[in-house]
């Protein structure tokens, strides 16, 4: 919503610069006025677009102008080049480490991530990855992720895994010609979303080789919006196999 944001306390210079002002969706009411409000209009469920916009004639409704770093990831690609934005260097738009702002999340203890021999470059590895003679390139690597030798990511969000598969049961899994969990050895992962717990086989070529922009393929265990290719969580990519 273009306004004159100037009303908000931005400067007549900011103002131009500027202009646009969006809700970032944290609400804050008294309990009893949230109650109130909801019993009496039933049929009103969204709150940016009926309840406080309906409840300004009534109540003291107020707007808190925030400047600090936000970012829409109603999209792929949004949220695709938030994630990304954080390897930026030496200053990403958003950083974990300011002491002033701590950042709290839920204990798992994990062990440490595992670096055998590996080229990792401008990225973000998260706590209990096993990762074996790889290059890892403007990247992030979430939790328990495997990648296997001889494997490239590059410009790539690998959301890790919700559980650790144990190392005979990938063992097994490759001698029956099943897929282990994590990411196969010689894979190449480019510019793709890889969520939880995929198994990505041996030789795989995540590249998006015809520059697709948009594609339904979630019989395969992917698709692809705005060019980034995403691997549905849990999905199954076979070995050899090119997209």
């Amino acid at each position: 919503m273009k306004v004159d944001t100037s009303v908000l306390g931005l400067s007549p210079e900011q103002a131009v610069e500027q202009p646009f002002i969006a809700s970032m969706g944290i609400y804050v009411f008294k309990r009893e006025a949230l109650i109130k409000l909801l019993r009496e209009n039933p049929d009103q469920t969204d709150f940016g677009k009926e309840i406080i916009p309906n409840s300004a004639r009534d109540y003291n409704v107020q707007a808190y102008l925030f400047d600090g770093y936000w970012e829409d990831i109603g999209t792929i690609e949004a949220f695709y080049e938030a994630n990304m934005a954080l390897t930026i260097q030496p200053t990403p738009p958003f950083s974990f480490y300011h002491e002033d702002a701590p950042i709290y999340t839920r204990s798992r203890y994990l062990p440490p991530t595992k670096l055998l021999d590996c080229q990792i470059t401008q990225s973000s590895v998260a706590e209990g990855c096993l990762l074996k003679n790889c290059r890892i390139n403007h990247s992030v690597i979430g939790l328990r992720q495997r990648v296997q030798a001889d494997c490239v990511i590059e410009d790539s969000l690998l959301m890790g895994a919700d559980f650790y598969e144990p190392l005979s049961e990938s063992s097994r899994h490759l001698t029956r010609g099943k897929v282990p969990m994590g990411i196969g050895e010689g894979s190449i992962v480019r510019r793709a979303i890889v969520d939880k717990n995929a198994r990505i086989g041996r030789n795989v070529q995540i590249v998006n080789k015809e520059g697709i922009e948009e594609a339904e393929r979630e019989d395969l265990g992917f698709y692809i919006r705005s060019g980034i290719v995403v691997v549905l969580k849990n999905a199954v990519i076979p070995d050899g196999m090119v997209i």
